[in-house]
């Protein structure tokens, strides 16, 4: 049985600095990220688009969708094979290409280090990740390589 699942976020714009759109330099990429009962996200461009480096870009959000969307299907993953992870972090990495006007991602690279139980088997915690990149709904959805380099840490008895 197919389901549909919807997500609401309301963006605004607060950049306006008193004269609108009116010259590329006059406005600030500056807004807001509201989504029902979650703190506000302040949002700006990237500092190469005239961004504030302070407030997260959509280009940062995206790597860490695609990070944070790996590891929670990872963890279950994992658990299903039998696998006990104790700590899990990722060097998660996005490359974007721009030409012209335009631009697109042309890869994510994941660099999960995954510590697991003295008492669980490294082979199936590497394998878990393959699982886990094809459960993944954010990297099923977009249009470029997401690879993941893993590395397996068994943690001392």
């Amino acid at each position: 049985m197919n389901h549909r699942h919807r997500y609401r976020v309301d963006v605004e714009w607060t950049g306006n600095l008193g004269s609108g759109t009116d010259g590329y330099r006059k406005y600030s990429r500056d807004h807001v990220i509201r989504i029902d009962g979650k703190p506000v996200i302040a949002g700006s461009s990237d500092p190469t688009f005239r961004g504030d480096a302070a407030k997260h870009n959509p280009e940062d959000m995206l790597v860490a969708a695609l990070s944070t969307c790996h590891m929670l299907s990872y963890l279950h993953m994992a658990t299903v094979a039998g696998v006990v992870v104790t700590a899990y972090t990722d060097a998660a990495e996005g490359t974007m290409a721009t030409e012209g006007d335009g631009g697109r991602f042309v890869e994510v690279v994941l660099r999960p280090t995954v510590t697991v139980s003295a008492a669980s088997d490294p082979a199936k915690a590497e394998t878990a990740h393959e699982a886990a990149h094809h459960a993944c709904f954010i990297a099923n959805s977009v249009n470029f390589p997401v690879r993941c380099h893993p590395r397996i840490v068994v943690a001392p008895v």
